[in-house]
């Protein structure tokens, strides 16, 4: 997960078709987007379901606390009225591991043919090994900014939509196995890859078998963190461009542009990946920090990422533009 490539890819100007024209008119930049009106997206209640994660631990793919937190998010979302699936599946890890994963598929007004994708990684890294203090490097990540924030997000939208439901249905992803890659002390000797976004790479596979559509989906990583800002990562303006003027105009719109600055980053190896091949065009929420010691910011991969350092007005800034994005879909 989360390598960043500065090197530019050979552009592809295909769009896909299921972006549908009125999304596309909906992102010209020069347009300003009616706002329909919505619910407001509580950041207190987001911060909860952090914290209620971090207690079973670190949520390392394979792991007890792992299948604790599996059976405590199904239960989240049935409880605010989702139909769940669940796809589990055995991975094979950089040193040849075979691990059980689990995906947690929440389905929001599931008769609905016209669909929205939203999704994040729910495991935790089983290695602390951009910790500044190598000798934590073997040490599991509580995970509250890296996998944790993106599915609270996910748990209090669908909260709001029980409350008051959308037009359109939404399909909430909790993709395990995201974070098991390569870690750093053997990257020079294997490389990596191959080894990041396992739950995404299965998820898709059996979506292009069954024939998955969405209109577009919306990958939520590392959402939470001080001093987060979202550059427009690269992958998602190569082959889902509307969805990210969409999603940046909105931003901008509703009064938070200083977390969704216009501004490109650089391409990231993520699950949204996973999901283009899909065929569901899809984009990458995911932080950028020009200074210190990872451009994904300073708890990244360290024993640091933990609920104290997740930033409630950030946690606002993502949630209340998707809400806003789900309730003026039609």
């Amino acid at each position: 997960m989360k390598r960043l490539f500065f090197c530019l890819l050979a552009a592809t100007a295909l769009m896909l078709a299921s972006c549908g024209e009125r999304t596309k008119r909906s992102a010209s930049k020069a347009d300003t987007i009616a706002l329909t009106t919505c619910p407001r997206f509580n950041a207190g209640n987001a911060m909860q379901f952090i914290k209620e994660q971090c207690e079973f631990g670190p949520r390392v793919t394979g792991s007890e606390a792992s299948r604790l937190c599996g059976d405590y998010l199904v239960e989240r979302f049935k409880s605010y009225g989702a139909e769940v699936e669940e796809q589990t599946a055995s991975v094979t890890t950089w040193e040849g591991k075979q691990l059980p994963a689990r995906n947690i598929i929440a389905h929001v007004n599931p008769a609905s043919t016209d669909r929205i994708l939203l999704c994040s990684h729910w495991d935790s890294r089983p290695w602390a090994d951009n910790d500044p203090d190598e000798t934590n490097w073997h040490t599991p990540v509580l995970a509250a900014n890296d996998g944790a924030s993106g599915v609270a997000v996910m748990l209090e939208i669908c909260r709001l939509l029980q409350e008051k439901p959308a037009q359109v249905g939404i399909d909430m992803i909790c993709f395990d196995a995201e974070d098991l890659g390569t870690p750093r002390w053997e990257e020079d000797r294997i490389g990596s890859s191959d080894t990041w976004c396992l739950g995404s790479k299965f998820w898709a596979e059996r979506a292009m078998m069954n024939g998955y559509k969405a209109r577009y989906g919306i990958l939520l990583d590392m959402v939470g963190g001080f001093g987060a800002t979202f550059s427009r990562e690269g992958t998602s303006r190569q082959l889902a461009q509307p969805i990210v003027n969409l999603v940046w105009q909105l931003a901008g719109q509703l009064g938070y542009r200083q977390f969704f600055p216009l501004t490109d980053g650089g391409y990231i190896t993520d699950d949204h990946i996973n999901v283009n091949d899909a065929g569901v065009p899809c984009i990458d929420i995911i932080p950028y920090f020009e200074d210190g010691p990872s451009s994904f910011g300073p708890t990244w991969h360290t024993l640091k990422d933990t609920p104290d350092n997740i930033d409630p007005n950030v946690l606002e800034a993502v949630g209340q533009t998707l809400t806003q994005l789900i309730y003026n879909e039609h």
